[in-house]
């Protein structure tokens, strides 16, 4: 699949959790991690990261919201456990998008929330973990987008294999005539 995805972290203060949700996203192949207003140090991040993701993956520590870039073409989704967000289930994954999630024991800020194309929920019935949530998502991006067979109706079939690809005829493209 083409595109790519970032996760990030919004006014959290554990960086275990922050490390553990990074070492999860390097392993589910995002293209950055991010924190926004985190309330520790990069290298407090890199000591709970086993998998030194920040090695092989850019890290961003934005101070504030309004520090925050993204790159043209990129969606926001926001992660959070609220009534009027879809479900995950129910998602369409943006090619090119970044996921944030809330601090520890809070929600996004409004003005996140107000950046954020799109805001969804995990349905559980109360909050989970910063990086399980994290990692939910990651894994619903990984098998709703990668093209895997389809599940089969009953336990123990086996899966559907998906069509092959079909390519088009070749079409020979010509330079128009300037004027």
């Amino acid at each position: 699949m083409r595109g790519y995805f970032g996760i990030g972290v919004e006014r959290m203060s554990k960086a275990m959790n922050a490390g553990s949700l990074f070492r999860t996203a390097h392993a589910f192949g995002a293209s950055f991690v991010f924190t926004v207003e985190a309330c520790f140090s990069r290298a407090e991040v890199e000591r709970a990261d086993t998998s030194r993701a920040w090695a092989g993956m850019p890290y961003y520590d934005y101070a504030d919201i309004s520090g925050m870039t993204l790159p043209r073409g990129c969606s926001m989704v926001g992660v959070e456990l609220r009534e009027d967000a879809t479900e995950l289930p129910s998602f369409h994954h943006p090619r090119c998008c970044v996921y944030v999630m809330g601090p520890e024991r809070g929600d996004l800020s409004p003005q996140m929330t107000e950046r954020c194309d799109h805001v969804i929920r995990i349905p559980t019935t109360f909050c989970v973990n910063v990086a399980i949530a994290g990692a939910l998502v990651m894994y619903d991006r990984l098998i709703s987008l990668e093209g895997f067979p389809l599940r089969p109706v009953t336990p123990g079939a086996k899966p559907t294999p998906l069509p092959e690809h079909v390519r088009g005829a070749l079409k020979q493209r010509t330079k128009g005539k300037k004027n």
